[in-house]
């Protein structure tokens, strides 16, 4: 098996057959796992490739892109995998949030104030712990702020520092 490079994006394998690092997801994985847990289609990702720079942090961009570029950015973060428990990135669950169907926890105007504020509360839910999907209504459409994570009746939120605000 080869090695994973903390300094070279390097596209995932489609599946287990083609693995050639270990502890490398493949696509077949990380779609699996977008399925699973939010009920997002796998043809959502269709003409997107994934990526792993560093270990366990896997990026999207359009299919399109070559292989063997040197880069220092491509597309966005996506998921982080080399935990217990794997973990989207609030860029995906903007850019693809709107497509799920499970694990989305929709949240009044003040919960989602508090949330993208980055503040921890309760909230009732009655899904899977665990990472979840917190959304928005806003002009009658769902709209997906980011990643929280629900346990024991607290819904953190997991809004980086930076991307914090005060409505």
């Amino acid at each position: 098996m080869s090695e994973n490079t903390s300094y070279r994006f390097e596209r995932l394998p489609a599946n287990d057959a083609e693995k050639t690092v270990e502890g490398r997801p493949t696509r077949e994985s990380v779609l699996d796992y977008w399925t699973e847990r939010f009920g997002v289609p796998p043809e959502v990702f269709e003409d997107y490739a994934f990526w792993e720079k560093g270990a366990g942090k896997i990026w999207v961009s359009p299919s399109a892109v070559p292989d063997g570029l040197e880069v220092e950015s491509l597309g966005i973060t996506f998921l982080r995998t080399r935990q217990e428990h794997w973990k989207p990135t609030t860029n995906a669950a903007q850019r693809f949030g709107r497509h799920a169907t499970d694990c989305v926890v929709d949240l009044t105007r003040e919960e989602a104030e508090r949330f993208v504020a980055g503040e921890d509360q309760e909230i009732a839910w009655d899904g899977d712990w665990g990472y979840l999907i917190a959304a928005h209504e806003l002009v009658g459409e769902r709209e997906p702020l980011g990643v929280g994570l629900y346990l024991h009746g607290e819904l953190r939120s997991m809004i980086p520092k930076g991307r914090q605000r005060d409505l």
